[in-house]
C-alpha cells in the first residue's frame, strides 16, 4: 500500500491520540494539580481569575516534575504556535496562552486536535515542504512535514508523562501496602 507523507502523518497523529485519549477520557480535576514530590511545575492562580505557568527560559537543573496541568498548559502553548505557523500567522507568545482550568482542559485539547488534523488534511506536499522555523532555530532549514512530524512525537511524549502521572496518583491513593500487593 502507498501512502503520502501527508497521510502518514495523519495516520500517526490518529494513533497518536487514539492513545491520549486513553488517559483524557480518566482525567478527574484532582489529577490535573495533584504534585507528585516537592519540585514540581504547575500552573498558579492568579489575582485576576486566570492560571499562570511555572516557567524558566532556562530549564532547571535538577528539571521540575510537571503537573498534569502544567503539561496540558504546555500542549495548548507548542500546539498553537505550531498551528499559527501552518496558517502562516505570527507565532502567540507563551504568555498568551492561557491554561482554562480543569474543567475545560481536555476540551481545549481536543479542540487543538481538531484544529490540527483539518491542518493535516490541508497539507499538500508542497506545503510539507515549506520552510517553518517552529520549534527550531530561524536558519536550521526544517520543514512543515518536520514540524508535523514533531508535533506527533511531543504530543506521545505529553500524553505518556500525563499518563504516569495517573498512575502514579492512583497508586498514592491506595498506599504503600497496595503497592506491595497487601490487602
Amino acid at each position: 500500500m502507498t501512502m503520502s507523507r501527508t497521510e502518514l502523518l495523519r495516520w500517526q497523529f490518529d494513533f497518536t491520540w487514539a492513545l491520549f485519549e486513553y488517559h483524557l477520557d480518566r482525567l478527574v480535576p484532582g489529577d490535573h494539580r495533584w504534585e507528585p514530590g516537592p519540585l514540581c511545575w504547575t500552573v498558579r492562580p492568579t489575582a485576576g481569575g486566570g492560571w499562570e505557568p511555572d516557567f524558566a527560559e532556562t530549564e532547571p537543573d535538577p528539571v521540575p516534575v510537571p503537573t498534569v496541568a502544567w503539561i496540558t498548559w504546555h500542549i495548548g502553548w507548542w500546539w498553537s504556535a505550531a498551528l499559527d505557523h501552518v496558517h502562516g500567522r505570527a507565532p502567540r507568545d507563551r504568555t498568551e496562552i492561557a491554561w482554562p482550568g480543569e474543567e475545560k482542559a481536555v476540551e481545549w485539547l481536543r479542540g487543538l486536535r481538531v484544529e490540527w488534523a483539518e491542518a493535516l488534511d490541508g497539507l499538500t506536499e508542497a506545503g510539507l515542504d515549506a520552510r517553518t522555523a517552529y520549534p527550531w532555530p530561524e536558519d536550521a532549514g526544517y520543514t512543515v512535514a518536520h514540524m508535523a512530524g514533531w508535533v506527533n512525537a511531543e504530543l506521545m511524549k505529553n500524553a505518556a508523562e500525563i499518563g504516569q502521572l495517573r498512575m502514579l496518583r492512583a497508586a498514592a491513593e491506595h498506599g504503600e501496602g497496595a503497592q506491595r500487593g497487601e490487602k
